[in-house]
């Protein structure tokens, strides 16, 4: 007998879940890195397989995998900081910050078109698509990665906490929702949302944090818990809604097939990759994992 969409969810957390906070909790940072960077890459290739024809995927995600390599080593001090005797030009590169993941997700896509621009038409449409891929879908992806750079004490946390997030508000918002009223929140955009699972996600946010720091997230301030849980649960709950837009448009209702119960990959992280950009600001600008 086939299982239900939620004991598909559930089988597939039972498993993730446990490998997930191993590589989160590890003392150092590669093991997360190299499992962010498939995800990027996958994340990618579910947004090229929406918005591309199939000539143009495999070489906008070879350029998006460089841009996300060079995003996450080079245009951050964190990174080279965290890894000892690195080659001497890495660390030249560094110093360029952003210019050379931008030469990746700008001026390579723009070099492509120009010489394999076969529809001229397309040529604008297909361009733009490349370079939101990679910075929508590859760039604020490895933000969970930098995530654990700020403090290796905290680096597990400092992750975790953007997932706590989403996932409470997922969690929270499907409850609400089901349960407490089924006034739409944007029905032109996502149907099955409502106001009250908007609130019960919002909620969720705020509990799931409050409860990390309780349970080991102990740097943590309540000002804290509330800069980030409130403002990132809204913003996660408008990344999931910027998806379905996205996909909408696409004429598609899943990203991908790739998990059993849950659609693609973007399907699960649609709220991560506006979240995880916000945290790490948080975080870098406030000292609070200092």
């Amino acid at each position: 007998m086939a299982l239900g969409n939620l004991a598909q969810r559930f089988l597939v957390a039972l498993v993730a879940i446990p490998i997930l906070l191993v590589l989160l909790y590890y003392h150092r940072a590669e093991p997360t890195w190299a499992l962010i960077f498939v995800a990027s890459l996958i994340a990618m290739h579910e947004l090229f397989a929406m918005l591309l024809p199939v000539a143009d995927r495999r070489a906008a995600l070879v350029m998006g995998g460089l841009a996300v390599a060079a995003f996450y080593w080079l245009d951050d001090p964190l990174a080279l900081a965290a890894y000892g005797g690195l080659p001497r030009v890495l660390v030249r590169a560094s110093a360029a910050g952003a210019t050379i993941p931008l030469l990746f997700a700008v001026v390579a896509p723009g070099l492509y078109f120009l010489f394999r621009f076969r529809d001229i038409p397309s040529v604008a449409s297909r361009y733009a698509a490349t370079v939101i891929g990679i910075v929508y879908a590859g760039y604020l992806t490895t933000y969970l990665a930098k995530l654990k750079l700020i403090d290796p004490q905290h680096g597990g946390d400092t992750v975790l906490i953007v997932l706590i997030v989403a996932w409470a508000a997922d969690t929270g918002g499907y409850f609400a929702g089901r349960f407490l009223g089924k006034a739409k929140l944007y029905e032109a955009v996502s149907p099955k949302k409502t106001w009250a699972g908007a609130w019960g996600g919002l909620a969720g946010s705020v509990v799931g944090v409050a409860v990390l720091k309780l349970v080991s997230a102990h740097f943590l301030s309540w000002l804290d818990v509330a800069m980030i849980a409130i403002p990132g649960g809204i913003l996660g709950q408008l990344g999931d809604l910027t998806e379905s837009l996205i996909k909408r448009s696409a004429g598609v209702k899943d990203s991908g097939a790739l998990l059993p119960g849950h659609g693609g990959l973007l399907d699960r992280i649609d709220a991560v990759l506006f979240i995880a950009p916000y945290v790490y600001g948080y975080f870098v600008i406030s000292g609070a994992v200092a």
